[in-house]
């Protein structure tokens, strides 16, 4: 195992169910999770570097409790409201839901549980730009619309490389929330 794998391989990634595959998207299905998060004003590329310092500090144990969590993937970005306001949000490990989250120190990060949802996520390579993820987020609400799903929620940049990997090996993604449809949803899994 090449030492860059060993720092890819060991972070967990955010669970989901693939419902279906379409000509640039998968559908997908996120089960309960818990994020971290905090809001920023600033740039598009500029939050995701301030906001991880921040989020860094709590799951590092920076917290009421000086419980360490582990790093996971993605690292989730998403407007909020007005322009250059962005929410920017670390997800917990999967075993964070159903217990308590450690209590934030720094009054800007919060914790809180987002539920069970279906989404549209379109999968691209390179840097972290406003203007890549705009392109891939045109691309992505398009193929929705085409395949007859309606987005229901903001838009996200999921991020799951850190900045070391090189641009053109990082895994980047538009996730959009779509409206959930029955015969969508997989049964659940035990």
């Amino acid at each position: 195992m090449s030492p860059l794998c060993e720092i890819e391989c060991m972070t967990e990634q955010q669970p989901y169910g693939v419902v279906a595959v379409y000509a640039g998207f998968e559908l997908r299905w996120y089960p309960e999770h818990v994020v971290a998060e905090t809001r920023l004003k600033g740039s598009f590329e500029g939050v995701g570097n301030k906001a991880f310092m921040q989020l860094a500090g709590y799951i590092g144990g920076r917290n009421r409790q000086g419980e360490k969590v582990a790093m996971t993937a993605p690292v989730v970005q998403e407007a909020d409201g007005e322009p250059g306001q962005y929410v920017v949000g670390f997800v917990m490990p999967a075993g964070a839901v159903g217990r308590a989250a450690p209590e934030p120190l720094d009054p800007s990060v919060s914790v809180r549980v987002v539920p069970g949802h279906l989404a549209a996520a379109k999968r691209f390579s390179g840097r972290w730009s406003q203007s890549r993820y705009d392109d891939h987020a045109a691309q992505l609400l398009k193929e929705v619309e085409q395949a007859g799903l309606h987005v229901d929620g903001p838009l996200r940049f999921a991020r799951f490389d850190p900045p070391w990997i090189p641009w053109f090996r990082r895994r980047n993604e538009v996730v959009a929330p779509v409206a959930q449809i029955a015969r969508a949803v997989p049964e659940r899994r035990r």
